[in-house]
C-alpha cells in the first residue's frame, strides 16, 4: 500500500470544501461520513478510543452497522443529545471568557491530498492570529473524570486530525464540566503526531477498502462489534491443527482458573471485613476505607404469580426477545 502524503513545512495547504452542510439533511450526513475518516473518528480508528472499538467502527464505515445500537440524537437521557443542544451555548460562553469571535463552518472538510482525511469542525475563531480553530465539548458527573489532568487523549487526537485536514495551527477546546464550569484548552499543531496519525488512520483505511475486519481488542465495543457481525450459529469449525488458536484457547482457559481463584480470595477478604464490622456502615483502615449499607426497599411485581393466577396475560402482553451467542468453555 503507497503511504499517505504527510504534513511537513510547506505541506499545510487549506482543505477542501467536500460538501456544503448548511441545508444538509442528517441522514446524508451520515452516509457521507462513511466516505472517510473524520475528526470523530480518528482516536478509534488508530485503537484508542475508550469508546468505539477499531472493529465497531469498521462496521459503520463498510455500511455492516444496521441494527448495531447506537445513541439517539432525540433521547434527552443520551449524551449526545445534550452535546448537541449546548454545541452553541458553549461556543457562545467560550467567545464571553475569551473575548475571541467564532463562527460555523457549514462544510465538510476534507484533506487536500489524502481524499478519505475529513473533518466537521465546530467553529473557526474569526481574525485571531494564534489560535484558528474551537472544539466544543460537554461532559457529565462521569466524563468530567477524564478531563482531571487535562484534555483525554482520544480528544487530543480528534483536534490533531482536524488541524491536519485544515492545515491550521493551533485550536482551543472549549468543555463545559457538570453543566456549569467552561474550560478552555489550547491544543498546538503536532507535525510529529500527525504524521504517525496519518499513517495509523490509513492503515485503518486499508482494512475498509479491502473488506478486512480489524483485529478485536478486548473491550466491550469489540464484544458488541463481533456478536454484531456473527450473529448465527453455523457448525463446526476444526483449530486443532492450528498452533495459533489451540494456543490462545489454552492461554484462555488458564486466565479463567486464575480469574475464579481471584474471586474467590476477594470474597474471602470482603467477607472477612464484613464479618469484623458486624452491624457498622462504615469501616476505616490505614489506607482507605469500605461502606457497607443496606439499600433502600424497592417495589417490584411476582410476574410468576401474576401468570400463575392470570395465564391469559402471558398471550396478551408477552414479548420474544431476541437470543444472542454465548461462549462457553468445555475442556
Amino acid at each position: 500500500m503507497s503511504q499517505p502524503e504527510t504534513a511537513g513545512p510547506g505541506r499545510n495547504r487549506p482543505a477542501l470544501r467536500l460538501v456544503e452542510t448548511k441545508d444538509l439533511a442528517r441522514e446524508d450526513w451520515l452516509k457521507l461520513r462513511k466516505n472517510g475518516i473524520g475528526g470523530s473518528d480518528a482516536a478509534a480508528a488508530v485503537g484508542l478510543n475508550p469508546y468505539v472499538s477499531q472493529l465497531e467502527l469498521w462496521l459503520d464505515k463498510t455500511g455492516r452497522d444496521a441494527g448495531l445500537a447506537k445513541p439517539d440524537p432525540h433521547d434527552t437521557t443520551e449524551p449526545v443529545y445534550w452535546g448537541t443542544l449546548l454545541e452553541p451555548i458553549v461556543a457562545a460562553a467560550y467567545t464571553q471568557q475569551t473575548g475571541r469571535r467564532v463562527r460555523k463552518v457549514n462544510a465538510v472538510l476534507q484533506h487536500p491530498t489524502i481524499p478519505f482525511l475529513i473533518a466537521n469542525v465546530d467553529r473557526e475563531i474569526v481574525g485571531n492570529r494564534d489560535v484558528q480553530l474551537l472544539e466544543c465539548k460537554t461532559a457529565g458527573e462521569f466524563g468530567a473524570r477524564l478531563w482531571r489532568d487535562g484534555v483525554p487523549e482520544y480528544v487530543q487526537l480528534q483536534v490533531q486530525h482536524q488541524l491536519a485536514v485544515t492545515g491550521k495551527q493551533a485550536a482551543d477546546v472549549a468543555v463545559l464540566l457538570c453543566g456549569q464550569k467552561l474550560e478552555v484548552h489550547r491544543i498546538e499543531r503536532d507535525e510529529g503526531l500527525i504524521a504517525r496519525l496519518i499513517q495509523l488512520e490509513a492503515q485503518f483505511w486499508e482494512y475498509v477498502t479491502s473488506d478486512t475486519p480489524p483485529p478485536a481488542d478486548g473491550s466491550e465495543s469489540a464484544d458488541r462489534a463481533l456478536r454484531h457481525l456473527y450473529p448465527s450459529n453455523a457448525g463446526t469449525v476444526d483449530f486443532t491443527d492450528d498452533r495459533r488458536l489451540s494456543t490462545t484457547f489454552a492461554d484462555l482457559v488458564a486466565v479463567r482458573a486464575e480469574i475464579e481463584m481471584r474471586e474467590q480470595q476477594e470474597a474471602l477478604l470482603k467477607q472477612t471485613i464484613q464479618q469484623a464490622m458486624g452491624d457498622a456502615s462504615r469501616a476505616v483502615f490505614e489506607t482507605g476505607e469500605v461502606s457497607f449499607k443496606r439499600s433502600k426497599d424497592s417495589d417490584g411485581v411476582d410476574l410468576k404469580r401474576l401468570l400463575a393466577d392470570h395465564p391469559e396475560l402471558e398471550s396478551q402482553y408477552g414479548v420474544t426477545k431476541p437470543g444472542s451467542r454465548r461462549f462457553l468453555i468445555s475442556t
